[in-house]
């Protein structure tokens, strides 16, 4: 007969390897409860841990903080500044004139051997001026700010509907080769947040023989600092971060080399 302690134990509860809940009764045999399940056996119901108010409150701080710290360091993660002394210096020619001009002054002080302008056609006047591309209209700006026909060139690119900055890549390697110039180091000029994605895609085209430098010139429509505040800095950002990851996650270029039509 039982004893009065011996009806007050009750089951103690004990894991049995995920399958479920073993109770053991007074005599110490093993029982095991089912979980719930549903859905043919797909869903379970387990126990789980969800935040409080305060754990909330907490998340809400974190999240913010990465956004305060994503917002003020895209800007100069997409604008690195790493020039390489020597070699030579290419600018992209669909820049304003103020590149034009710190082109200019970056290849007086810089020791370089030679200054390239890219660019393809010109999108808009083309058919009023006597120039026909970004390229041939740079290098004409930067012979008026005093450099000569000896340092600077045009190598124009072809027209193309996507990849422009890859293709002016294209076309300069391959004249270089026509030419037989061959230089260790390269020095790029771009605008602003343009420029990690020009270094990356020039890194493509000449490989690991030569070394690209980078300089991110600042752009004067928006404070690079501030550039949440503008329209035109909004723009600009939002779009070259997609397109850096687009370039360094997903675009696979074509091999074949293009020159100017």
């Amino acid at each position: 007969m039982a004893t009065r302690d011996s009806k007050r134990i009750k089951p103690t509860p004990e894991k049995t390897g995920g399958r479920g809940i073993a109770t053991s009764d007074s005599t110490g045999k093993k029982t095991p409860v089912k979980r719930e399940k549903a859905l043919l056996g797909c869903f379970r119901r387990r126990e789980t841990w969800v935040p409080t108010w305060r754990g909330f409150l907490l998340l809400c701080l974190i999240l913010a903080l990465l956004v305060i710290a994503g917002i003020a360091s895209v800007h100069p993660f997409l604008a690195p500044n790493h020039p390489i002394p020597g070699g030579i210096l290419v600018v992209e020619g669909w820049g304003p004139d103020y590149a034009m001009a710190a082109a200019a002054e970056e290849f007086s002080h810089g020791h370089y051997d030679r200054l390239y302008v890219t660019g393809g056609p010109l999108e808009q006047g083309g058919d009023l001026s006597e120039f026909k591309t970004f390229a041939e209209l740079g290098a004409a700006t930067l012979l008026k700010m005093g450099l000569t026909t000896n340092v600077v060139q045009a190598v124009p690119a072809p027209l193309v509907q996507a990849d422009r900055t890859y293709n002016s890549a294209l076309a300069l390697r391959k004249y270089l080769g026509d030419h037989a110039t061959v230089h260790p180091t390269l020095n790029l000029m771009s605008i602003g947040p343009h420029a990690r994605r020009s270094r990356l895609l020039y890194e493509k085209v000449f490989g690991e023989s030569t070394k690209i430098g980078i300089v991110a010139l600042p752009p004067h429509d928006y404070n690079p600092k501030r550039w949440w505040r503008s329209s035109a800095g909004v723009r600009t950002v939002l779009s070259e971060v997609f397109a850096y990851v687009y370039a360094r996650f997903f675009f696979h270029p074509s091999t074949e080399v293009v020159t100017a039509q």
